[in-house]
Protein backbone atom coordinates (compact mmCIF):
# COMPACT_ATOMS: atom_id res chain seq x y z
CA UNK A 1 0.00 0.00 0.00
CA UNK A 2 1.08 3.91 -0.19
CA UNK A 3 0.05 6.90 1.14
CA UNK A 4 -0.13 8.71 -2.06
CA UNK A 5 -3.61 9.80 -2.77
CA UNK A 6 -4.84 11.12 -6.35
CA UNK A 7 -7.75 13.47 -6.86
CA UNK A 8 -11.12 12.60 -7.85
CA UNK A 9 -10.50 14.27 -10.85
CA UNK A 10 -7.67 15.47 -13.88
CA UNK A 11 -7.67 17.05 -16.26
CA UNK A 12 -6.21 15.38 -19.37
CA UNK A 13 -4.11 17.77 -22.17
CA UNK A 14 -3.41 14.65 -24.87
CA UNK A 15 -3.63 16.55 -28.84
CA UNK A 16 -3.98 19.81 -26.69
CA UNK A 17 -1.33 21.06 -28.30
CA UNK A 18 -2.49 24.79 -28.94
CA UNK A 19 0.30 27.21 -26.69
CA UNK A 20 -2.27 29.46 -25.86
CA UNK A 21 -5.26 27.24 -25.40
CA UNK A 22 -3.50 24.68 -23.32
CA UNK A 23 -2.53 26.66 -20.64
CA UNK A 24 -5.82 28.83 -20.46
CA UNK A 25 -7.37 25.31 -20.02
CA UNK A 26 -5.22 24.25 -17.38
CA UNK A 27 -5.35 28.09 -15.63
CA UNK A 28 -8.94 27.28 -16.01
CA UNK A 29 -8.99 23.92 -14.51
CA UNK A 30 -6.97 25.13 -11.52
CA UNK A 31 -8.94 27.80 -10.87
CA UNK A 32 -11.89 25.80 -10.91
CA UNK A 33 -11.06 23.40 -8.50
CA UNK A 34 -8.86 20.54 -10.42
CA UNK A 35 -5.73 20.15 -8.69
CA UNK A 36 -4.59 16.75 -10.93
CA UNK A 37 -3.07 17.58 -14.42
CA UNK A 38 -1.68 15.47 -17.03
CA UNK A 39 0.79 15.50 -19.55
CA UNK A 40 3.16 13.54 -21.14
CA UNK A 41 6.30 14.12 -23.85
CA UNK A 42 4.08 12.69 -27.00
CA UNK A 43 1.75 15.27 -26.17
CA UNK A 44 4.37 17.98 -27.18
CA UNK A 45 2.60 20.48 -24.63
CA UNK A 46 4.46 20.63 -21.33
CA UNK A 47 5.67 24.29 -21.95
CA UNK A 48 1.93 25.38 -22.46
CA UNK A 49 1.28 23.08 -18.95
CA UNK A 50 3.63 24.67 -16.94
CA UNK A 51 2.88 28.17 -18.19
CA UNK A 52 -0.82 27.46 -17.33
CA UNK A 53 0.20 26.32 -13.81
CA UNK A 54 1.99 29.65 -13.27
CA UNK A 55 -1.02 31.75 -14.44
CA UNK A 56 -3.19 30.26 -12.52
CA UNK A 57 -3.84 31.64 -8.58
CA UNK A 58 -3.01 28.24 -6.95
CA UNK A 59 -0.35 27.45 -4.56
CA UNK A 60 1.94 25.12 -6.97
CA UNK A 61 1.95 22.60 -3.53
CA UNK A 62 -1.54 21.76 -4.13
CA UNK A 63 -1.30 20.35 -7.73
CA UNK A 64 -0.26 16.77 -8.62
CA UNK A 65 1.69 17.46 -12.39
CA UNK A 66 1.95 14.10 -13.98
CA UNK A 67 4.06 13.65 -16.92
CA UNK A 68 5.39 10.52 -19.11
CA UNK A 69 8.33 9.13 -20.79
CA UNK A 70 7.81 8.88 -24.21
CA UNK A 71 7.94 4.99 -25.65
CA UNK A 72 11.31 5.68 -27.57
CA UNK A 73 12.90 7.57 -24.46
CA UNK A 74 13.12 4.77 -22.47
CA UNK A 75 16.66 3.64 -22.34
CA UNK A 76 18.49 4.22 -19.35
CA UNK A 77 20.09 7.15 -20.66
CA UNK A 78 17.59 8.40 -23.00
CA UNK A 79 15.42 8.13 -19.98
CA UNK A 80 16.80 9.90 -17.48
CA UNK A 81 18.23 12.88 -19.62
CA UNK A 82 14.59 13.61 -21.18
CA UNK A 83 12.83 13.54 -17.62
CA UNK A 84 14.87 16.28 -16.88
CA UNK A 85 14.07 17.97 -20.45
CA UNK A 86 10.70 17.61 -19.19
CA UNK A 87 11.05 19.53 -16.38
CA UNK A 88 12.53 22.05 -18.27
CA UNK A 89 9.77 22.79 -20.24
CA UNK A 90 7.61 22.72 -17.76
CA UNK A 91 9.67 24.39 -15.56
CA UNK A 92 9.50 22.92 -12.63
CA UNK A 93 12.08 21.57 -10.47
CA UNK A 94 10.33 18.18 -9.93
CA UNK A 95 7.31 16.37 -11.16
CA UNK A 96 4.23 14.92 -8.73
CA UNK A 97 4.01 11.78 -11.16
CA UNK A 98 6.15 10.29 -13.37
CA UNK A 99 5.22 7.53 -15.89
CA UNK A 100 6.45 5.07 -18.29
CA UNK A 101 3.72 5.81 -21.19
CA UNK A 102 3.94 2.70 -22.91
CA UNK A 103 5.78 -0.47 -22.29
CA UNK A 104 6.89 -0.38 -26.17
CA UNK A 105 9.76 0.73 -28.31
CA UNK A 106 12.43 1.07 -25.68
CA UNK A 107 11.09 0.11 -23.27
CA UNK A 108 13.55 -2.44 -21.29
CA UNK A 109 12.49 -3.58 -18.18
CA UNK A 110 15.60 -3.33 -15.96
CA UNK A 111 16.96 -0.65 -17.94
CA UNK A 112 14.16 1.22 -17.56
CA UNK A 113 12.75 0.99 -14.20
CA UNK A 114 16.48 1.71 -12.92
CA UNK A 115 15.72 5.06 -14.41
CA UNK A 116 12.93 5.52 -13.19
CA UNK A 117 14.08 4.58 -9.83
CA UNK A 118 17.23 6.73 -10.11
CA UNK A 119 14.88 9.94 -10.77
CA UNK A 120 12.86 9.59 -8.26
CA UNK A 121 16.14 9.04 -5.91
CA UNK A 122 17.32 12.26 -7.35
CA UNK A 123 14.07 14.31 -6.31
CA UNK A 124 13.27 14.94 -10.00
CA UNK A 125 9.72 13.07 -9.52
CA UNK A 126 7.94 12.28 -6.39
CA UNK A 127 6.75 9.08 -7.34
CA UNK A 128 6.37 6.82 -10.22
CA UNK A 129 3.56 5.52 -12.22
CA UNK A 130 2.96 2.85 -15.07
CA UNK A 131 0.80 3.34 -18.39
CA UNK A 132 -0.81 0.70 -20.40
CA UNK A 133 0.70 -2.26 -18.47
CA UNK A 134 -0.86 -5.69 -18.60
CA UNK A 135 -1.12 -7.92 -15.22
CA UNK A 136 1.71 -9.54 -16.00
CA UNK A 137 4.19 -6.64 -17.04
CA UNK A 138 3.22 -5.08 -13.80
CA UNK A 139 4.25 -7.99 -11.58
CA UNK A 140 7.58 -7.65 -13.41
CA UNK A 141 7.47 -4.04 -12.86
CA UNK A 142 6.51 -4.06 -9.04
CA UNK A 143 9.48 -7.11 -8.74
CA UNK A 144 12.11 -4.63 -10.16
CA UNK A 145 11.41 -1.13 -8.95
CA UNK A 146 12.51 0.14 -5.22
CA UNK A 147 9.49 2.75 -5.61
CA UNK A 148 6.33 1.48 -5.08
CA UNK A 149 3.74 1.94 -8.04
CA UNK A 150 1.42 4.79 -7.19
CA UNK A 151 -0.45 4.66 -10.29
CA UNK A 152 -1.90 2.82 -13.52
CA UNK A 153 -2.92 4.78 -16.25
CA UNK A 154 -4.89 2.91 -19.48
CA UNK A 155 -8.24 3.59 -21.20
CA UNK A 156 -11.50 3.08 -18.68
CA UNK A 157 -15.00 4.28 -19.21
CA UNK A 158 -18.27 2.38 -18.90
CA UNK A 159 -18.09 0.51 -22.48
CA UNK A 160 -14.20 -0.34 -21.40
CA UNK A 161 -14.53 -1.08 -17.69
CA UNK A 162 -11.07 -2.67 -17.29
CA UNK A 163 -12.34 -4.81 -14.16
CA UNK A 164 -9.26 -6.90 -14.24
CA UNK A 165 -7.00 -4.10 -13.76
CA UNK A 166 -9.31 -1.80 -11.38
CA UNK A 167 -9.04 -5.41 -8.98
CA UNK A 168 -5.57 -5.58 -9.95
CA UNK A 169 -5.48 -1.63 -8.40
CA UNK A 170 -7.49 -2.34 -5.57
CA UNK A 171 -5.31 -5.57 -4.29
CA UNK A 172 -2.22 -3.82 -4.74
CA UNK A 173 -2.94 -0.21 -3.25
CA UNK A 174 -2.34 1.94 -6.28
CA UNK A 175 -4.88 4.45 -8.36
CA UNK A 176 -6.21 3.26 -11.73
CA UNK A 177 -5.83 6.59 -13.85
CA UNK A 178 -8.30 6.50 -16.58
CA UNK A 179 -7.50 7.83 -19.48
CA UNK A 180 -10.27 8.49 -22.75
CA UNK A 181 -13.24 8.68 -19.39
CA UNK A 182 -15.78 9.09 -22.50
CA UNK A 183 -14.00 6.44 -24.86
CA UNK A 184 -13.07 9.30 -26.83
CA UNK A 185 -16.39 10.26 -27.83
CA UNK A 186 -17.84 7.27 -28.77
CA UNK A 187 -19.35 6.48 -25.55
CA UNK A 188 -21.46 9.76 -25.73
CA UNK A 189 -24.40 8.43 -28.10
CA UNK A 190 -24.23 4.71 -26.79
CA UNK A 191 -28.12 4.03 -25.80
CA UNK A 192 -27.94 2.52 -22.41
CA UNK A 193 -25.82 5.55 -21.61
CA UNK A 194 -27.96 7.78 -22.98
CA UNK A 195 -31.06 6.31 -21.47
CA UNK A 196 -29.12 7.01 -17.71
CA UNK A 197 -28.47 10.17 -18.77
CA UNK A 198 -31.98 10.94 -19.74
CA UNK A 199 -33.20 9.71 -16.17
CA UNK A 200 -31.45 11.57 -14.14
CA UNK A 201 -31.35 14.69 -16.62
CA UNK A 202 -28.21 14.97 -17.20
CA UNK A 203 -25.57 14.53 -20.33
CA UNK A 204 -23.76 10.73 -21.41
CA UNK A 205 -20.55 12.67 -20.63
CA UNK A 206 -21.45 12.88 -16.80
CA UNK A 207 -22.80 9.48 -16.53
CA UNK A 208 -19.35 8.09 -17.68
CA UNK A 209 -17.78 10.26 -15.34
CA UNK A 210 -19.76 9.96 -12.23
CA UNK A 211 -19.67 5.82 -13.42
CA UNK A 212 -15.58 6.47 -12.96
CA UNK A 213 -16.30 7.99 -9.33
CA UNK A 214 -18.54 5.40 -8.05
CA UNK A 215 -15.54 2.57 -8.71
CA UNK A 216 -12.61 1.85 -6.05
CA UNK A 217 -9.24 3.42 -6.86
CA UNK A 218 -10.62 5.07 -10.11
CA UNK A 219 -9.47 8.14 -11.03
CA UNK A 220 -10.65 9.58 -14.53
CA UNK A 221 -8.74 12.36 -16.54
CA UNK A 222 -11.01 14.03 -19.03
CA UNK A 223 -9.39 15.96 -21.74
CA UNK A 224 -11.09 18.93 -22.32
CA UNK A 225 -11.13 22.56 -24.09
CA UNK A 226 -13.67 25.57 -23.14
CA UNK A 227 -17.22 24.72 -21.03
CA UNK A 228 -16.99 21.07 -21.14
CA UNK A 229 -14.06 21.86 -18.30
CA UNK A 230 -16.55 23.46 -15.99
CA UNK A 231 -19.30 20.26 -16.77
CA UNK A 232 -16.56 17.31 -16.63
CA UNK A 233 -15.71 18.87 -12.82
CA UNK A 234 -19.61 19.28 -12.26
CA UNK A 235 -20.22 15.65 -12.75
CA UNK A 236 -18.49 14.96 -9.33
CA UNK A 237 -22.30 15.81 -7.92
CA UNK A 238 -23.92 13.31 -10.11
CA UNK A 239 -24.15 10.02 -7.68
CA UNK A 240 -25.24 7.14 -9.86
CA UNK A 241 -27.95 4.55 -8.26
CA UNK A 242 -27.03 0.58 -7.37
CA UNK A 243 -29.36 -0.28 -10.73
CA UNK A 244 -27.76 2.47 -13.23
CA UNK A 245 -24.31 0.79 -12.16
CA UNK A 246 -25.50 -2.87 -11.86
CA UNK A 247 -26.90 -1.92 -15.89
CA UNK A 248 -23.50 -0.80 -16.79
CA UNK A 249 -21.50 -3.98 -15.37
CA UNK A 250 -23.99 -6.22 -17.15
CA UNK A 251 -23.88 -4.20 -20.25
CA UNK A 252 -22.97 -6.50 -23.22
CA UNK A 253 -21.35 -3.59 -24.94
CA UNK A 254 -17.71 -3.52 -24.77
CA UNK A 255 -14.99 -1.67 -27.14
CA UNK A 256 -11.88 -0.39 -26.66
CA UNK A 257 -10.85 2.72 -28.35
CA UNK A 258 -7.06 2.82 -28.23
CA UNK A 259 -5.64 0.09 -29.31
CA UNK A 260 -2.11 0.38 -31.08
CA UNK A 261 -0.83 -2.86 -32.85
CA UNK A 262 2.54 -2.45 -30.84
CA UNK A 263 0.18 -2.56 -27.16
CA UNK A 264 1.35 -4.85 -25.23
CA UNK A 265 -2.15 -6.61 -25.05
CA UNK A 266 -1.50 -7.01 -28.46
CA UNK A 267 1.87 -9.30 -28.10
Amino acid sequence: MNDFDLPPIGLGTSANDDFEECAETVRTALELGYRHVDTAQMYDNEAAVGEGIRRADVDRDEVVVATKVHPDNLAYDDATRTARESLERLDLDAVDLLYVHWPISAYDPEETLRAMDDLRAEGLCDQVGLSNFTPALLDEARDLLDAPVVAHQVECHPLFPQAELRAYAVEHGHTLVGYSPLGRGEALDDPLLAEIAEKHDTSTAAVCLAWAFAQDALVPIPKATGDHVRANFAAQELELDDEDLARIADYDVRERVIDPDAAAWNR
